[in-house]
């Protein structure tokens, strides 16, 4: 799974692309989640699927899918014992409330779900894509009694 996904390197390429690449970027992401964070019990619903919902509801799936990652990211790194300050709360109140400061809140929003998957990826890649955690290692001698 890819780990150095970046923030800067999306807005630029997106603004480049005039959006295809952002649109790639976020399939990809979702695409990346599920794979990562495969056995939670959830999905992440892809670009397609989160823009034709949006549309429906007039942005506020936007809202929802924003939280379902960030919960996702948090259960998932609690899981692993990876250290972790994204929360689904946590990614509304800056995508939301933090549009207020000057339109930043929504970059802060989406850095912390890039980096989030970032740090799940990193552990996934590092443990062959399980969670090696907590287990107890038995060595069984059959020929010594």
């Amino acid at each position: 799974m890819q780990e150095n996904r970046g923030l800067l390197k999306l807005i630029l390429l997106s603004l480049i692309t005039f959006g295809i690449y952002g649109l790639w970027f976020w399939s990809k992401y979702a695409s990346d989640m599920n794979v990562v964070c495969a056995g939670d019990g959830r999905k992440t619903r892809g670009i397609l699927a989160r823009i034709l919902l949006s549309l429906i509801t007039f942005g506020i799936y936007e809202w929802v899918w924003e939280y379902g990652v960030g919960e996702r990211i948090m259960i998932n790194c609690q899981k692993r014992g990876i250290p972790c300050t994204t929360s689904g709360g946590n990614i509304l109140l800056w995508s939301i409330l933090g549009s207020l400061l000057f339109g930043i809140g929504p970059l802060v929003a989406c850095y912390k779900m890039i980096h989030g998957l970032n740090d799940l990826c990193i552990d996934y890649n590092r443990n062959g894509g399980g969670m090696n955690r907590g287990g107890v290692n038995v060595k069984v001698d059959v020929y010594n009694n």
